[in-house]
């Protein structure tokens, strides 16, 4: 078909008709690239601007029928809608900004006093903010109707005033006419409703938390350290799909505060074995350490009997109890100064046990209200968004991780317990839900050939979504004639012998992969410290001449790392490779051979290649294929900024990608500068093959389904508006996939022959774009990679738009192709290389954005230190990359 073996690294097999000379292609961009899209400029009389409207996803052109059939169930539970409508009331209640909890006991307490003159005996449904829904429209009108509802509270009883008012009514009807493809637009109104219908009980039941739901440990207890602990629940959600609504269900797991003592909780965060042996104030390190975990908790007091008020924490003081002061009004009217631990001594007869410990300054700032942190627990109940640390992350993952067999009982055991159909608001509207998993007939994509080099030629079929390197070479493997190490390990940690074992170790499996390296390293050096790496790695650039990789021995965790790869990938443009010391001292040829994957490519080479003649047809013609990914700062942090990555194919493999990348607002999901970045990448793409691109493939990952119009309306604009920019009437096809990993659809077995590995998963190359898929437009689950732990998770991919009319065989088989090309390992990823590429570039930027001078820990993903106060130039600054390093996979 293509016969493409025996062309360069960039060619293609058919040239575009009009290549033009391509002199625009070649001028450099101006300065800073496009500027980001404006508001469009007002109307003159000219075709008017694009609106949201225009951008329809496509419909599905037809369904895949590649592959073997595979019989799979899904943890999608059918739901029969009733007749008729739902009727929707707003709500309003006074004082505003209660929580949840309480506006759900604030309702329920008025629909029970109310139920009669207004309810007519009806069970209405409540969202916990604004929206209450009835089966039956209530007797109320078009007029707003105030209602006064008093809850009974600590000490004194609270009132409210709720006002209620007609909305809409909710048609099913139209709801099933979208189910049945007889109409396109979903009525997001219907779906809301009987979201809100199907979570009315659960809510006031268990600890909601985004789609899922909580209920405090019993009978297990996984504690994390650092006062953290694990909660199952499980996630609910409706979905539409092809002719019925669905229940999605899935077990779920995070972690929660544990409810102790706050004494208790300081200790845990600080690693104090034992608090009666803390007889000393906190040093400072101390005390900004457990002010960062316990600001913003809800605690309650101990020292008022059965009045346990709640606060929530706003800061840790910095002196002891003993010596803070607040200013006391005494009763003759008087103000004096007074610390905490006498007003505990005289108010509350307390001799405080720790006087020496700082205080909670709880609730609002100004109001210096402090509390001893002996006569404070922490609120049961409380989910932990901050990021976990490593560690608790691997506990996390030991005590959650089920087999798919495993997980598919929990599952269905979850649905007998929650016993849909028995309660009463889900009866009252006449909702049926099937307790059956919904049955779906798959298909397993047969995996593409993997090409290798060297002498033998060899060629690997992926068993299992896996192959090997054994007696195979690299494609394009790189010679390495000059290369230094620098161990930053102590000498005790990792002794001469040990290098010199690992060098030797490299070199034997290296030579055997096609990497050559003829010689010893240039140079082999102990060193101390992260500031000793620019100079180190400046010296080596200096002194040895056509320096190809420095190799970089860490000692565990350390700062090192960040400022290795901000030194070499944005100052010098230097290859680095790191190496833990672990696997120095002790190597195996499995470390041994995935270090060289990385190695060939960061010095330009290719490890492997799709065969060419069986890759899908839109290789017939130059096309480029793009990964775009932003990542938010971890959760809690409110200054640090986004950052968006896009990389692009620079040949027809594809296998060589470059990178682009950019810092933008906090937590902005939109990539607000896509217009240079795609601009820059097809610059590249022509320098590289000199070819412009006939068609454009994004995969875009990170969007959720809240997202997708808008996403698409600014992006696909910015693509077009690249294109034109650098030649009028330059309209390649664009086909602008979305890549979903964080949802909760689980496909199992249906036959227990097929299940796969040792935790009985689906087998890699599992796709469903039927059943349990939308109704009318272009979307499927395509499993890429065999699931090693736990229970695989399907990506869901969802086509936004697609100018290439490709078929769902084309798009799915390009997809399961794109997953066997990532350069890191020799399996097939979970989703296409180039969107995984994306997420490793934006990852590598965080590291370029911790400052040198502030690193307060090896931590370089956890916090990109000192970005709150520089400016965005200067971040702009620091995640730009050299020159050098952008010709090849830096990132990998």
């Amino acid at each position: 078909m293509l016969g493409m073996m025996a062309l360069l690294p960039g060619d293609f097999s058919t040239q575009l008709t009009q290549q033009g000379n391509g002199s625009s292609w070649l001028s450099q961009p101006p300065a800073g690239g496009s500027p980001p899209l404006q508001p469009p400029p007002p109307d003159l009389g000219g075709p008017p601007p694009p609106s949201m409207q225009d951008f329809v996803c496509p419909q599905r052109p037809n369904y895949g029928g590649e592959g073997r059939p595979i019989a799979l169930r899904a943890n999608h539970f059918q739901i029969q809608l009733p007749q008729g409508d739902i009727y929707h009331y707003d709500i309003t209640i006074i004082p505003e900004k209660c929580p949840r909890r309480v506006n759900r006991e604030i309702i329920e307490t008025m629909v029970t006093a109310h139920s009669q003159k207004i309810f007519n005996g009806q069970r209405p449904v409540f969202d916990g903010r604004k929206n209450l829904y009835s089966k039956e429209p209530l007797p109320i009108g078009r007029e707003k109707v105030e209602l006064e509802v008093t809850l009974p509270g600590e000490g004194r009883d609270r009132t409210f005033k709720v006002t209620m008012k007609s909305v809409a009514r909710v048609s099913l009807y139209e709801l099933q006419m979208c189910l049945e493809g007889k109409q396109r637009h979903i009525p997001f109104e219907a779906i809301q409703a009987l979201d809100v219908v199907l979570r009315h009980l659960p809510s006031m039941t268990y600890t909601p938390v985004g789609r899922s739901f909580f209920t405090p440990p019993e009978g297990y207890y996984h504690p994390l350290g650092g006062g953290r602990e694990v909660w199952f629940g499980f996630h609910q959600s409706v979905r539409p799909s092809m002719w019925k609504m669905m229940l999605n269900i899935d077990v779920s797991a995070t972690a929660f505060y544990k409810a102790q003592q706050v004494i208790e909780f300081m200790a845990e965060v600080l690693e104090i074995r034992d608090v009666a042996e803390q007889r000393k104030p906190l040093t400072d390190s101390q005390r900004v350490k457990f002010t960062k975990e316990i600001k913003g908790l809800k605690i309650e007091i101990t020292h008022c009997g059965q009045m346990r008020r709640k606060y929530r924490v706003c800061n840790v003081t910095r002196r002891p109890a003993s010596s803070q002061t607040f200013p006391l009004q005494r009763e003759n009217g008087q103000t004096v100064e007074c610390t905490v631990a006498k007003y505990f001594a005289d108010k509350h007869n307390i001799r405080l046990q720790y006087p020496f410990l700082p205080c909670l300054q709880v609730g609002q700032e100004h109001k210096h209200t402090y509390l001893p942190l002996e006569v404070c627990n922490i609120v049961p109940g409380q989910r932990c968004i901050k990021k976990l640390t490593d560690m608790q992350t691997s506990t996390m993952i030991k005590a959650t991780a089920r087999s798919a067999p495993d997980r598919e009982k929990e599952i269905n055991s979850l649905v007998n317990k929650a016993d849909f159909n028995n309660d009463q608001y889900i009866q009252d509207f006449g909702i049926f839900i099937n307790s059956k998993m919904t049955e779906v007939q798959g298909r397993v994509l047969p995996p593409p050939k993997i090409q290798y080099g060297g002498r033998t030629r060899q060629q690997a079929i992926p068993n299992q979504g896996v192959w090997d390197m054994r007696g195979k070479q690299f494609h394009t493997g790189i010679e390495i004639r000059v290369w230094a190490i620098a161990c930053f390990a102590p000498q005790r940690q990792c002794g001469e012998e040990s290098l010199r074992n690992f060098t030797e170790q490299l070199r034997r499996i290296s030579n055997d992969a096609g990497m050559p390296i003829p010689s010893q390293p240039c140079f082999c050096k102990y060193v101390n410290g992260a500031d000793q790496v620019e100079p180190l790695l400046r010296h080596l650039k200096d002194n040895f001449t056509g320096l190809q990789l420095v190799i970089i021995v860490l000692p565990g965790k350390t700062p090192v790392y960040a400022e290795v790869k901000r030194v070499g990938d944005t100052v010098l443009g230097l290859a680095t490779q790191c190496v833990q010391v672990k696997n120095v001292n002790k190597t195996s040829p499995q470390t041994l051979s995935n270090l060289c994957l990385k190695i060939n490519v960061k010095l330009g080479g290719i490890n492997n290649i799709l065969v060419p003649n069986i890759r899908p047809k839109i290789f017939q013609e130059p096309v480029i294929f793009l990964g775009a990914d932003v990542t938010h700062p971890p959760a809690g942090d409110d200054k640090k900024p986004s950052i968006a990555a896009v990389v692009g194919s620079m040949d027809a493999h594809p296998s060589r990608y470059a990178a682009t990348v950019r810092v933008q607002q906090h937590r902005q999901e939109i990539i607000q500068d896509l217009a240079s970045m795609v601009r820059e990448l097809l610059i590249q793409f022509y320098k590289s093959t000199r070819f412009k691109p006939a068609r454009i493939v994004l995969y875009r990952d990170g969007v959720s389904e809240g997202q997708f119009q808008q996403v698409l309306f600014y992006e696909l604009r910015a693509i077009r508006e690249a294109c034109i920019k650098l030649e009028v009437g330059y309209q390649p096809g664009i086909t602008f996939v979305v890549v979903q990993k964080r949802h909760h659809t689980r496909l199992f077995c249906a036959d227990k022959k097929e299940q796969t590995g040792k935790s009985g998963n689906i087998p890699a190359g599992t796709t469903v774009d039927s059943v349990i898929t939308h109704p009318t437009e272009f979307d499927f689950y395509l499993c890429s990679h065999a699931g090693i732990q736990g229970t695989s998770r399907p990506s869901h991919y969802h086509v936004l738009w697609d100018d290439n009319r490709l078929s769902a065989d084309e798009i799915q088989q390009l997809t399961y192709q794109l997953c066997h090309t990532y350069v890191r390992c020799t399996r097939s990823v979970s989703i296409p290389a180039p969107a995984y590429y994306a997420h490793l570039v934006a990852f590598r930027a965080r590291y370029h954005l911790v400052d040198s001078d502030k690193q307060d820990s090896g931590e370089g993903s956890h916090h990109s230190g000192g970005s709150e106060d520089r400016s965005t130039s200067a971040m702009a600054k620091a995640v730009t990359v050299h020159q050098d390093a952008l010709r090849v996979m830096y990132f990998a």
